[in-house]
């Protein structure tokens, strides 16, 4: 994100090489943190594992400030399809609903957020920041609908199908899983514990703390250029139980390699689920899907595309990510302004994800060089390091998952103010890309 460094961060960017007009920064190696490339072929669980210490964890930095991006070639990219030009608004249309891919029956009505307490205000926007008014939401589509609570007095939508069906995800299951055979004597990975859903702190509108996260979110640590670097990112549900979503700008370059996420990742608990590398090609490209636009646009131009779909492979055990620890209902075409979106974030050098809710509302950019229209939401404290952190509509505390309509990034990447985040907008160009996902990892397996 384009946001205020902590120190620590501003002491490595101090270090950073960068070219106007040339590849992203790139960061001098500092003592001890010299990585050889990325090896083509296998990256597994025990591997990322190996790499990705407790302590390199720990002293990973958010990636700092990022320059456009310059076109890369289509081998670089698993969604490299032509796409239509990006249009300088993502409009809804609210006569015409988005076409959802859902199963041919009736979705089950999702459970209705948390309310608020009557007694807290509905919103604590800084007056001083511009807020677009609260428009009604269009339809909600769901992609992957989970069954829930009917919402009182609500009336179900009955989605037209498309395509394959998918299957419809469970909630995360307290399983024990089956160790992997190993013809090595060295002992296997403890199993991780069960998921279990913490009850969330009790939140004031906009205004941000630090807690012990949820499963179903977590660090995603990536390397570039020697360094050692991370965002967030969400698992997202899918037919493979095997994808996470974050932010584009964070997963961007053919040097991001030693790529991998570590759901309710804090420094006291580094590894409570396991740690789930993202898969390589044979060419030693990480599976990774990015709008072709995204990479030959650069981060401005092309910033309603702001989205990034990782194939994850199971962790030490053997276990899916989503099996382990559940996965959010990717949702599209759900219009900008939500009543109540819970935001989870890694900001910074923090111990510990941050989380917050708030409403969000419509932003359209004046800015002609980063063109469109954003989802936008107040809360404190977001920094570098949060982006790629899902928007979750609908938070369900049983399950600890949610619509997510959206992850921090998208205008300036996020923002260029910690108290105020941006999302692109999930219109018919997400969803594409999500399915171009599914039938990629699909595809590998």
């Amino acid at each position: 994100m384009r946001r205020t460094l902590t120190m620590a961060a501003v002491a490595a960017a101090a270090l950073l090489v960068a070219v106007p007009g040339g590849p992203l920064p790139v960061a001098r190696a500092e003592a001890g943190s010299v990585v050889a490339p990325a090896a083509a072929g296998r990256w597994s669980a025990r591997e990322a594992g190996a790499f990705w210490t407790a302590e390199r964890m720990a002293s990973a930095i958010p990636l700092p400030p990022v320059l456009p991006v310059p076109p890369e070639s289509a081998e670089l990219s698993e969604a490299a399809e032509p796409m239509d030009p990006v249009p300088p608004v993502d409009p809804v249309d609210p006569a015409t609903p988005a076409t959802p891919v859902t199963p041919a029956t009736p979705a089950t009505p999702v459970t209705p957020a948390t309310p608020v307490d009557p007694a807290t205000p509905v919103d604590s926007v800084d007056p001083a920041t511009p807020v677009d008014p609260v428009e009604p939401a269009d339809p909600v589509t769901p992609v992957v609908p989970v069954p829930s609570e009917p919402v009182p007095g609500a009336t179900p939508a009955t989605p037209t199908p498309v395509g394959t069906e998918l299957p419809v995800p469970s909630t995360p299951p307290a399983a024990t899983p089956t160790p992997v055979p190993t013809r090595t004597r060295t002992p296997s990975a403890p199993a991780p514990a069960p998921a279990v859903v913490p009850r969330l702190p009790a939140l004031t509108p906009g205004v941000g703390q630090n807690f012990d996260g949820v499963p179903v979110a977590g660090r995603m640590f990536l390397v570039k250029g020697g360094g050692s670097y991370f965002c967030t990112a969400s698992v997202v549900s899918s037919p493979g139980r095997n994808l996470v979503i974050s932010a584009a700008h964070c997963l961007t370059g053919s040097d991001t390699q030693q790529v991998a996420f570590v759901p309710k990742y804090t420094k006291a608990k580094p590894q409570p689920y396991g740690m789930f590398p993202v898969l390589r090609d044979a060419g030693g490209r990480s599976r990774i899907w990015i709008d072709p636009r995204y990479r030959s646009q650069g981060v401005d131009r092309a910033a309603t595309l702001d989205v990034a779909f990782a194939q994850v492979g199971p962790n030490a055990r053997g276990v899916p990510v989503e099996t382990v620890v559940g996965g959010n209902r990717l949702v599209t075409g759900a219009g900008y302004a939500h009543a109540k979106v819970t935001l989870i974030g890694y900001p910074s050098t923090a111990a510990r994800p941050r989380l917050c809710a708030n409403r969000t509302t419509k932003f359209t950019s004046a800015d002609a060089r980063i063109p469109g229209s954003f989802l936008r939401i107040n809360c404190t404290g977001y920094p570098g390091g949060t982006s790629g952190g899902p928007f979750l509509n609908r938070y369900n505390a049983r399950t600890g998952t949610g619509d997510v309509v959206g992850v921090i990034g998208g205008w300036k990447t996020g923002g260029d103010k910690s108290d105020t985040s941006y999302s692109s907008y999930f219109g018919a160009d997400i969803r594409k890309l999500y399915e171009k996902a599914v039938a990629g990892a699909k595809a590998s397996r």
